[in-house]
């Protein structure tokens, strides 16, 4: 009797203890929201011997990157966790299976001391061979772990010299795998071989090919890349435009991936509702040997053939992509009697090249074509007056017919005064 009382009553006060720290953890987990990780991106760096060549702003081109680090470590974003990765860094010798494994991680990927970094960076001095296919399987495991977006950047004066680990291989069983990780790569010498085999890499898992010439260059194309790691990461759209507007794909907001061969024009359509701006932009990537001097021109026409407004831009053979823009603001139409929203323009989007290339340069696949289409609300008073489809130079114009008119009311005057004084002599 005794023992079944103290045990009803030890079976009492568990359950009581149980109800009263459930009441208060619950509560609490209710409350807690699952937190996405911070983005991850490794700079992968080339510290072979090559990098002692002094062609980059009169300076050695390790001497460049070691001033790009610097800019990119001190704008590196706050959420993004970033490391670093050497190749070619140790191994000084001539024994080739030493030096394709010359590859080590020079800062860890997580929250970036920038001080402790730097410091690592200024360690650095040009030595070995170039592994780029090992550094890239190195720089894989250095980005594992957690559900978030990766992203390697790859700068190198040269390709490859340890086959026959075929680094663009390795870029492809990267992609496979699913991991999402993007490869962007950034070649500091305009060398055929490395630009195919860079092109590649990057390709292969969705990032960028660059070729860089000077520091100012290479330091804001690697900010840009970090910065971008750290945005929302979308997915473009592949489309193929068509040789005239009639044909053209219908595209709604959103980036869209083309390719376009020299020469060649495309088409696109967007339908633009009163009320709305339509914000197009396009870059062309010269993936490719292509002529100096070149350009892109990016139109928005009438179904009619009317231009409306044009954005355009060219290049001299220092980048390998270039790009254009335009906006076109619709202002707000009063409904229809029968209360029925007033429809919307269709705008073809016509995109064009001036790009050259020697006869010996392959033309298909056309080369890369990013192009963004954005609608947002058009402002109430437009300052573009592409609004009413004068398009660019419309205060050129209006100058031009104004000074035409007071100097043919000022010529017929003098005429006419010149024979009244005639008749009066």
């Amino acid at each position: 009797m005794i023992t079944r009382r103290r045990l009803t009553v030890g079976v009492g006060i568990l359950l009581a203890t149980l109800t009263a720290g459930l009441g208060t953890a619950l509560p609490a987990a209710a409350d807690e929201t699952p937190t996405k990780a911070p983005p991850k991106v490794e700079l992968v760096l080339d510290v072979s011997g090559s990098m002692r060549t002094r062609d980059i702003d009169g300076q050695s081109r390790m001497a460049a990157a070691k001033q790009a680090f610097n800019d990119v470590l001190d704008a590196v974003p706050e959420q993004v966790e970033l490391g670093i990765r050497t190749l070619g860094a140790n191994y000084p010798g001539d024994d080739r299976q030493v030096g394709c494994k010359d590859t080590r991680q020079l800062y860890p990927v997580g929250p970036l001391d920038r001080t402790e970094a730097k410091t690592a960076v200024a360690t650095l001095a040009p030595t070995g061979w170039t592994p780029i296919g090992p550094a890239l399987q190195g720089a894989v495991d250095d980005l594992k772990g957690g559900d978030t977006t990766r992203r390697i950047v790859l700068i190198t004066d040269g390709e490859d010299t340890c086959g026959p680990l075929d680094p663009c291989e390795v870029a492809r069983g990267i992609a496979a795998s699913g991991i999402h990780l993007v490869i962007d790569t950034l070649g500091l010498v305009p060398n055929t071989k490395i630009r195919e085999q860079l092109t590649c890499i990057a390709e292969a898992t969705g990032g960028t090919y660059t070729a860089v010439q000077h520091a100012d260059e290479l330091s804001g194309r690697v900010k840009q890349l970090v910065d971008r790691a750290a945005e929302p990461t979308v997915t473009p759209v592949a489309t193929e435009g068509a040789d005239r507007c009639s044909k053209a794909p219908e595209l709604k907001a959103g980036l869209y991936t083309d390719r376009q061969r020299i020469g060649e024009h495309r088409w696109y359509r967007v339908d633009v509702r009163p009320g709305q701006e339509l914000r197009a932009s396009v870059s062309v990537s010269a993936d490719r040997a292509v002529n100096n001097d070149y350009g892109v021109l990016l139109r928005a026409v009438t179904t009619h053939g009317r231009e409306i407004v044009r954005g355009s831009e060219s290049g001299t053979g220092r980048t390998d992509a270039i790009s254009s823009g335009l906006r076109y603001p619709k202002p707000e139409q009063d409904a229809a009697e029968d209360g029925a929203e007033p429809p919307a323009e269709t705008v073809c989007l016509q995109l064009g090249n001036s790009f050259s290339a020697p006869a010996s340069v392959k033309t298909e696949p056309g080369m890369p074509v990013e192009l963004t289409v954005d609608l947002v609300d058009a402002p109430d008073d437009a300052a573009d007056v592409a609004a009413f489809g004068l398009g660019h130079g419309w205060w050129l114009l209006g100058v031009l017919a104004l000074t035409g008119l007071l100097a043919g009311l000022v010529t017929g005057w003098i005429s006419r005064w010149r024979i009244a004084v005639w008749r009066t002599n």
